[in-house]
């Protein structure tokens, strides 16, 4: 049996915290670590990504290419079947409003949301979505499930 005297500290030792502006024996008195002169050593400065020192940097240097659609890209939130099942009950509406509320999807969605098929779905609800995938198509239609696909 484990008695009080037995017990250790198992807890790593705390690292020490190199004081600054000390004064000179510290080691890290008068400027503190920061150098002399310069942006660095003045107080509210933040390090640029990819700054080189006035000079233009890399990425200011290459050509832009090609064409991204993150900019047009709505976003739409993934529910699944399983999900459903476990947060609804009979005879309730699955929509924008109700998973809001119940805290599944975030306030604002561009896209509305996608139905996916994971799981399965026992229950009678009623499912208003945006998108619904081929698979989660199919079990709704075989378990005779109500849908309707809103704009």
């Amino acid at each position: 049996m484990l008695t009080l005297s037995e017990l250790q500290n198992t807890s790593r030792p705390k690292k020490k915290v190199q004081r600054v502006g000390r004064g000179i024996g510290s080691g890290r008195g008068k400027t503190s670590g920061r150098g002399e002169k310069g942006d660095g050593s003045r107080s509210g400065y933040k390090r640029r990504y990819g700054y080189e020192g006035g000079q233009v940097p890399l990425y200011r240097k290459l050509p832009v290419r090609g064409f991204t659609r993150g900019r047009f890209d709505k976003p739409s939130q993934a529910i699944t079947l399983a999900l459903i099942e476990a947060y609804f009950e009979d005879g309730e509406v699955v929509n924008k409003e109700t998973l809001r509320d119940k805290g599944l999807i975030h306030r604002r969605l561009p896209s509305g949301i996608k139905i996916l098929s994971n799981g399965e779905l026992t229950k009678k609800v009623t499912i208003e979505a945006q998108a619904i995938s081929q698979a989660a198509l199919q079990k709704l239609e075989e378990k005779k499930i109500s849908f309707t696909l809103v704009e």
